[in-house]
């Protein structure tokens, strides 16, 4: 039997609504509850080695990256390296700095180290 509540994302939302204005839980599946509680169990002031390869990529392409480049650039599976730069981002860590196509043609944010 699974120690979370039946109605996860109700506690969830409680949760978030208990929080201050701008803070946000790390991204997790929707529906997942392994993946919140992987994503509860990051310390939020706390850069770990997943979020330092990302931000030690972009700070060797001054022109920023899309996360496709990064995912083939670190290299690192989509699943892994968004959520790490979506964290990056909220901490304000990575920011925006243009867009580029990708290799489909479809246009993408390029982001930039801080």
């Amino acid at each position: 039997m699974s120690d979370y509540p039946r109605d996860h994302d109700a506690v969830m939302r409680a949760q978030m609504a208990a929080m201050p204005l701008f803070a946000r839980p790390a991204p997790s599946v929707a529906g997942s509850i392994t993946s919140a509680a992987a994503a509860d169990s990051l310390d939020a002031g706390t850069l770990n080695r997943l979020h330092r390869v990302v931000l030690e990529y972009l700070a060797t392409r001054p022109g920023g990256a899309t996360d496709e480049e990064m995912q083939r650039g670190i290299p690192m599976p989509p699943s892994t390296q968004r959520p790490r730069r979506i964290e990056l981002v909220r901490r304000g860590l990575v920011v925006e700095c243009g867009v580029r196509k990708t290799a489909s043609g479809r246009k993408a944010t390029v982001w930039r180290k801080a």
